[in-house]
C-alpha cells in the first residue's frame, strides 16, 4: 500500500465478466437464480465502494502478490491499463456480499491503497 499509483477503470465491465460471474454464481445458486443475478447486474448502474469495505462485506481473505492473477492485475495497474469494474451480489440471507467477478482485481488494488475507490455493479 506504499506506492502512489493512479488506478484506471473502464466505464463498464467487459463482456466476458458476465459469463465468468455466471459460472461462479452457479456454484452458489441454482442456474435460474444465477442467471437472474447476471441479468440484473447487466442493467445495474456502476457505483463505487472502497476496497477495504468490499473485503469486509465479502468476508474474504486478501490474496497476496504471489497469486499469479493478482500479480497480472498489478502489472496492468502499473502500466496504466484500465481495469474492469467489479460485479457484486448481495447475499442478504447470509449477511455478506459475493464478489461474482473481480476478486483478483480488488486484491491487486488493495495492495496499492486499501482506501482506493473501486467501480462496481451490485445487485
Amino acid at each position: 500500500m506504499s506506492r502512489s499509483v493512479k488506478i484506471q477503470w473502464l466505464a463498464e465491465p467487459e463482456a466476458h465478466d458476465y459469463p465468468a460471474a455466471l459460472s461462479f454464481l452457479n456454484l452458489i445458486f441454482d442456474d435460474q437464480h444465477a442467471r437472474r443475478f447476471v441479468k440484473s447486474l447487466k442493467a445495474a448502474p456502476v457505483i463505487q465502494f472502497k476496497a477495504k469495505d468490499i473485503f469486509r462485506a465479502a468476508r474474504l481473505p486478501l490474496l497476496g502478490t504471489n497469486n499469479s492473477h493478482v500479480e497480472k492485475d498489478r502489472k496492468k495497474i502499473l502500466a496504466g491499463q484500465e481495469l474492469s469494474p467489479v460485479l457484486l451480489v448481495r447475499d442478504t440471507a447470509n449477511g455478506k456480499t459475493i464478489i461474482a467477478d473481480g476478486y483478483h482485481r480488488v486484491c491487486a488494488v488493495y495492495t496499492f491503497d486499501e482506501d482506493a475507490v473501486i467501480p462496481c455493479k451490485i445487485v
